[in-house]
C-alpha cells in the first residue's frame, strides 16, 4: 500500500521539476534576449500590411497544395471528390496534427474517416495517407539538400538518390502485391510460423486488402502531378516565411540561407514534444535566419509574425473546418 501511495507521488515531484526547469531556463532566455526581444516588438508594430497579406495568401495556397496532393492520389484510385471537401479536410487535420499532445494520431484517424466517407475503400485510404506522408517527407528531405547546395554547402546528393528511390520502391512494390497478392502467401506463411499460427491464418483479410488496392492505378501523370503539389506544400509555406521577413524589414536573406533555415524548423518541429513545435519551431527557425545573416531583432519579429499566420489563423480555420466536418457527419 506504501508503495502505490508513494508512486504518484514521485511522478508529480518530478513533474514539478521539470516544469520548475522549464520556468528557469525561459526566464534566463528572456532576461539574456529582452532587449532584442524589444527590438522585435517595434518591428511588429508596424508590419507592411500589402507583403503581410501576401504571406497570408502564400500559407492559404500552400495549404491548398497538400489537399489537391491527395486528392490527385484519391483520384488515381478512382474516388472522385470536390475540392473543397479535400481542403476542408486538409486544414482539420493539420489543426489536430499540430494543437493536440498525440495529435498525428487523431489527425490520420480523421483523415482515414473522412476517406472512407468519400467512397475510399479501407485498403485505398490507408495508402493514400501512407503515400501523403511518404511524398511529404521526400520533397522536404529534396528541398533541403537543395537548400544546403545553394547555401553554399555540399549537399548530400547519394541521400537524395536513396531517397527517391525508395519512395519509387514502395509504390512499386505495393503496386506488384496488389497484382499478385498470390506471391504473398509465402511471407505470410513465414509470419505465420514465428508467430506459432497456423499456414494460413489472416490469409484471406489480407487478400481482400490487396484486392482492394489493386483499383489505386497510380499513373505517372498522377505521380508526377502529386509530387508537384508536394513540393509547393513546403515551397509556399516557406515563401510565407519570406514573405514575413519581407514584412517586418529583412528581405535581404538569399533563397538557400532561408530555405535552409525553413527546413531546419520543420525538421525540428518533427520532435512531438509539444503541440505546434512551441519553443522548438521558434528557436530553430530564429537561429537559422540569423545564421543567413538577418539581425536579431528582425529574425524574432518575422518569425513571430510567421508564426501567428502558421499558428493561429491557419489552425483557426482548420479548427472551424473541423466543426463544420463533424456537423456534417
Amino acid at each position: 500500500m506504501t508503495t502505490l501511495v508513494e508512486e504518484p507521488t514521485k511522478r508529480r515531484g518530478a513533474g514539478w521539476i521539470v516544469v520548475a526547469v522549464v520556468v528557469a531556463i525561459l526566464g534566463a532566455e528572456l532576461v539574456l534576449g529582452w532587449q532584442s526581444l524589444l527590438g522585435a516588438l517595434a518591428h511588429l508594430r508596424a508590419p507592411h500590411l500589402g507583403w503581410l497579406a501576401a504571406a497570408l495568401l502564400a500559407e492559404t495556397a500552400a495549404m491548398q497544395a497538400y489537399a489537391r496532393m491527395q486528392r490527385r492520389l484519391l483520384r488515381s484510385a478512382g474516388v472522385r471528390v470536390p475540392l473543397r471537401r479535400h481542403v476542408a479536410l486538409a486544414y482539420a487535420a493539420h489543426s489536430l496534427s499540430v494543437s493536440l499532445p498525440g495529435g498525428p494520431a487523431f489527425s490520420t484517424a480523421l483523415n482515414y474517416r473522412q476517406m472512407r466517407r468519400f467512397g475510399a475503400s479501407p485498403a485505398i485510404s490507408s495508402w493514400c495517407i501512407a503515400l501523403s506522408g511518404i511524398l511529404s517527407a521526400a520533397a522536404l528531405a529534396a528541398i533541403t539538400l537543395f537548400s544546403t547546395a545553394t547555401a553554399g554547402d555540399t549537399a548530400d546528393w547519394h541521400t537524395l538518390a536513396a531517397l527517391a528511390v525508395a519512395v519509387v520502391l514502395a509504390t512499386l512494390g505495393v503496386r506488384r502485391l496488389a497484382r499478385h497478392p498470390g506471391r504473398l502467401a509465402a511471407l505470410l506463411t513465414v509470419v505465420n510460423r514465428l508467430r506459432q499460427r497456423p499456414a494460413d491464418h489472416g490469409r484471406d483479410r489480407v487478400q481482400d486488402f490487396l484486392e482492394q488496392l489493386r483499383v489505386a492505378r497510380l499513373t505517372p501523370g498522377h505521380g508526377a502531378t502529386a509530387i508537384i503539389f508536394a513540393l509547393l506544400n513546403w515551397l509556399l509555406d516557406a515563401l510565407c516565411l519570406w514573405l514575413c521577413c519581407v514584412a517586418v524589414g529583412g528581405g535581404t536573406i538569399s533563397t538557400g540561407q532561408l530555405l535552409l533555415a525553413f527546413c531546419a524548423g520543420m525538421a525540428a518541429g518533427s520532435l512531438p514534444i509539444v503541440p505546434g513545435g512551441l519553443g522548438i519551431i521558434d528557436g530553430a527557425l530564429i537561429l537559422g535566419l540569423i545564421t543567413g545573416g538577418m539581425t536579431t531583432e528582425i529574425a524574432i519579429a518575422a518569425v513571430v509574425l510567421y508564426r501567428l499566420i502558421t499558428l493561429g489563423f491557419i489552425i483557426g480555420l482548420g479548427w472551424l473546418s473541423y466543426l463544420a466536418i463533424r456537423r456534417i457527419a
